[in-house]
């Protein structure tokens, strides 16, 4: 810590100690608010000079004192609004307990509004207490007027400290308060739809005894009272699948899953997905439910308050690209009939990393990543992936080498990954069986045998289909943010230093 932050820091402290050493409370417990800063400024008719008594509270934003008078701004989740208080009208005990406050303060003011002659609703402050006392200062930045408009100069500028202390990032820009309120009515947009088609909202396990239903490295723990390992989850698919053996028909979880990868642009270790099954659809039904709820996202995100991102309008039916044809088209040759060392070498030449200890699945999808996935700018679905790309697929009707799976991508981006899904417990043991070999061969991200998943398709699963959706990519997509941490209030970050 600097020695000028030091120094401010030690100057509110000293204010802190001023106002208890005056009876003052610093740190409240609760405020009577009759209004928000949004809701307070209309009740003063645009022809009156005189309004209502209100009490509204927030924290400083801005703050100016005129000898006898101050001027502040205080801003609460709607917006800001300005206050007047005078020592003739508070008392000059009262109005002397003002030198101990700062910007960032959070206090309750009550009185009634008035129009300056600037035209300014304003709060004509009767009575006032402090709510909390900021002990550090937020990184304000400044504000200059420009032909009539306000600029706003951050004063927190550093993009790594914004992500690490969210909370300050929030406080001194209204814009990424404004995202993330629409981040939550897409979510909101999301449950309203799938409970409109008869979906049901249901919750599975985070800690789980045998991970599945994806291919990724899981985060491992240890549970001690039971003495046993246990994995975070990396997809919600089995457990859900499962409540569809069970009796539930359309079944859906938003929740967080957790894939023990390295961070980039578009990944972090914790992100959460929609995952929903309906029972007796297939893939090609599911493609479009996925068509009909991206669109409702993104009316959501585009009608959400102060939005002014340019989200994206959609035309459907989303264009429809077979796997291994727009594959061949990409690379010019049959991919799927190269040996692994050809197929080896052609990963290499489009910029795979390691191809030599990948197997042939993930291989192949590192190369289809290369060569189609990132170029797909329109939302458009890739469909029928090879067998050994999708274990939980069933094969495609007329062609047992390829699954009847799909996946949209958008902006280069995977944004949601379908099946119909595999209910033959036979098949789905040998496909086990398969990961199970893979991980045994070093594969870190196959998975094993799921004896109990596998107990429940003996029982009888209908068929279904399957979708999951990436929220944080969804999100991104329609508003066009290249960083995933942006939409994650609380991204994963690495230790600061100094942090043990």
């Amino acid at each position: 810590m600097s020695d000028e932050i030091n120094f401010v820091m030690q100057a509110r402290r000293d204010k802190l100690d001023a106002l208890v050493a005056r009876g003052e409370q610093v740190f409240g417990y609760s405020f009577a608010r009759t209004h928000s800063a949004a809701a307070a400024i209309p009740l003063l008719a645009p022809d009156s000079e005189a309004g209502p008594v209100v009490s509204v509270a927030g924290r400083i934003v801005a703050w100016r004192t005129h000898g006898k008078t101050a001027f502040a701004h205080v801003a609460d989740e709607s917006g800001r609004i300005q206050l007047y208080l005078r020592k003739d009208e508070l008392g000059e005990d009262r109005f002397s307990v003002l030198q101990h406050y700062d910007l960032g303060d959070i206090v309750g003011v009550m009185g009634p509004l008035f129009r300056t002659k600037t035209g300014e609703v304003t709060v004509r402050v009767t009575a006032f207490e402090l709510l909390a006392k900021s002990l550090r200062p937020l990184p304000y930045g400044k504000e200059e007027v420009v032909d009539g408009q306000t600029i706003r100069h951050s004063g927190f500028v550093d993009q790594e400290q914004r992500y690490r202390q969210r909370y300050a990032d929030l406080a001194v820009h209204p814009e990424v308060r404004t995202m993330f309120v629409a981040r939550g009515r897409m979510i909101g947009a999301m449950r309203t739809f799938l409970d409109g088609r008869g979906f049901l909202e249901v919750e599975t396990p985070v800690l789980q005894p045998q991970y599945g239903g994806a291919a990724a490295k899981p985060f491992v723990t240890h549970h001690n009272a039971l003495d046993m390992r246990l994995f975070l989850r990396i997809a919600d698919e089995l457990y859900l699948k499962r409540l569809v053996v069970g009796g539930f028909e359309r079944v859906y979880e938003i929740g967080h899953d957790f894939r023990n990868e390295g961070i980039d642009r578009t990944h972090n270790p914790e992100f959460t997905m929609l995952e929903f099954y309906q029972a007796y659809a297939d893939y090609a039904e599911m493609m479009t439910v996925v068509e009909a709820l991206i669109v409702a996202s993104a009316d959501a995100v585009r009608s959400a308050p102060g939005m002014t991102a340019d989200v994206p309008s959609f035309s459907t039916p989303f264009p429809r690209l077979q796997w291994t044809v727009a594959l061949r088209e990409a690379a010019g040759l049959d991919v799927m009939s190269l040996g692994d060392g050809e197929l080896r070498d052609l990963g290499k030449r489009v910029g795979v990393e390691h191809p030599h200890e990948l197997g042939r699945g993930k291989l192949l999808d590192e190369i289809f990543q290369a060569l189609v996935e990132r170029k797909l700018q329109e939302p458009t679905f890739i469909l029928d992936y090879p067998v050994e790309l999708s274990p939980l697929a069933k094969p495609k009707r007329g062609n047992p080498a390829l699954t009847e799976r799909f996946e949209l991508f958008a902006s280069g981006r995977e944004l949601a990954n379908a099946f119909s899904e595999l209910n033959d417990p036979i098949d789905q043991r040998s496909r086990f069986e398969a990961q199970a070999a893979l991980k045994a061969a070093g594969d870190e991200e196959a998975s094993g045998v799921d004896e109990d998943y596998l107990r429940a398709m003996e029982y009888g699963m209908p068929p279904m289909g399957g979708v999951g959706i990436g929220v944080d990519r969804l999100f991104m997509y329609l508003t066009g943010t290249a960083n995933i941490r942006d939409v994650i209030l609380f991204p994963t970050m690495r230790p600061e230093a100094g942090d043990s």
